[in-house]
């Protein structure tokens, strides 16, 4: 069965964005540097699965448009499993997010919430 490496992300400050990610969810930055067009990515995950962030040699463009769900290739959240979804619910409203859209259904319990480049991420725990 084939299984999803990697995500890339265009952000306006990787290591800003990484360093967040890391500690909400207690990742660790895999690998950093110069990459496509003069720009700079950092990989930041687990040992089997990472998401890539990335900026050009001028920064991130703005987004053409406010709903992803709206825009054909949009990405419309990034989703992440956790044991404890209390716990990191507190973490992500001590770094200054808001928790919104808060599920509880098969098959788990879930809650969003976007981050300072406009990327909407679902937190999400089946235990």
């Amino acid at each position: 069965m084939a299984q999803l490496e990697h995500v890339n992300v265009t952000v306006a400050d990787p290591k800003a964005t990484a360093d967040m990610l890391c500690a909400l969810f207690d990742w660790e930055i895999r690998w950093q540097g110069d990459a496509k067009g003069n720009g700079h990515t950092v990989h930041v995950g687990s040992d089997s699965s990472y998401i890539a962030v990335y900026t050009g040699p001028h920064g991130a463009p703005q987004r053409d448009a406010d709903d992803s769900y709206s825009t054909k290739g949009g990405l419309n959240h990034i989703g992440v499993t956790v044991d404890d979804l209390d716990a990191t619910e507190a973490k992500v409203r001590a770094a200054g997010y808001t928790p919104h859209s808060h599920a509880d259904y098969e098959p788990g319990r879930r809650f969003y919430f976007h981050e300072e480049n406009g990327v909407e991420i679902e937190v999400v725990s089946y235990a």
